[in-house]
């Protein structure tokens, strides 16, 4: 069973009225690190009447998450219901000491493949719900963090017909040892190393040669799980390749959080893609939101 696998157990919906949305609160098939994350999370943002249903991933850590739900409002006024997800590990999913996605953060390439693959499942389910109350197609959002599930989802499940990526990449070299939110992991590289012998960005070459290249000789999603060097199964570069949908992805001019070469890796291996440069860094994209709705809408409404 690959990782992104799971069993068709019950969804077991719960629905509760939060003022001007619904959560919704679903089953999660597999066993999550912390008991908060059994559950899975959906802020739904209805649409009257809705053309499309939208799957919205936010970046990692909880800080992101309030503001990136302004994007649920202003689409549900465009018809698209919105379904935000709230990732494993955070906000309501975590123990409350969490500042958000703590399990993500490893050196560890076996850790994190089972995590990564823990959110990917969850865009499934969510899928998988969506499905049970609506025959409208399913498109998918995500941003940074968010980017890179939603990549690796489009990828595995076909029954999403879009996907919109903002400020995100692919290429672990260029994620874990320049992002300047990694530094955490870069520590732990150097302290502890992991199963594979990485402790340096010169390991990490010799071992994953260009990921790129690399990902040329992959001819399905089942041929990534071959690769000894298994930091190529969450590589959101692996996927991309088997991304067939049409994209539309943002990326800024000064984002240091997910650098020039890491999104340019990505954008590489994606076979239809629409890329629209931003004037912002990472946090600063904020300030061009209604740029990038616009542009969204207009793109999920182009048949």
């Amino acid at each position: 069973m690959y990782p992104f696998e799971y069993d068709k157990v019950p969804l077991n919906p719960r629905v509760e009225k939060r003022g001007n949305h619904n959560l919704i609160i679903i089953d999660a098939p597999y066993e999550p690190d912390v008991p908060q994350s059994k559950r899975i999370h959906i802020y739904d943002f209805q649409a009257e009447p809705p053309f499309m249903n939208l799957i919205f991933l936010h970046g990692i850590g909880n800080g992101n998450i309030p503001y990136l739900m302004w994007f649920g409002e202003k689409f549900r006024n465009h018809g698209i219901r919105t379904f935000f997800l709230i990732l494993p590990y955070h906000h309501e999913r975590a123990p409350k000491s969490w500042t958000g996605g703590e399990p993500f953060f490893s050196s560890s390439p076996s850790h994190c493949v089972v995590r990564f693959h823990q959110a990917v499942i969850d865009v499934r389910r969510t899928v998988d719900y969506i499905e049970t109350i609506s025959n409208l197609p399913v498109s998918v959002m995500g941003f940074s963090f968010g980017g890179m599930i939603a990549t690796m989802a489009l990828a595995i499940d076909k029954r999403i017909k879009k996907g919109i990526l903002a400020f995100t990449g692919g290429d672990w070299r260029w994620i874990n040892w320049y992002s300047s939110y990694l530094e955490s992991v870069r520590i732990m590289y150097k302290e502890k190393g992991n199963e594979m012998g990485c402790r340096s960005e010169n390991d990490c070459v010799l071992k994953r040669g260009s990921a790129v290249k690399t990902v040329e000789g992959f001819n399905t999603v089942e041929d990534i799980f071959k690769h000894p060097v298994t930091c190529y199964h969450y590589d959101p570069v692996s996927y991309g390749k088997f991304v067939s949908q049409k994209i539309l992805f943002f990326h800024g001019i000064f984002d240091r959080v997910i650098s020039k070469k890491s999104t340019r890796a990505l954008l590489s291996v994606l076979k239809d893609v629409q890329s629209v440069l931003i004037p912002s860094g990472h946090k600063s994209s904020y300030f061009f939101r209604r740029f990038i709705a616009r542009k969204s809408i207009r793109f999920l409404k182009d048949s």
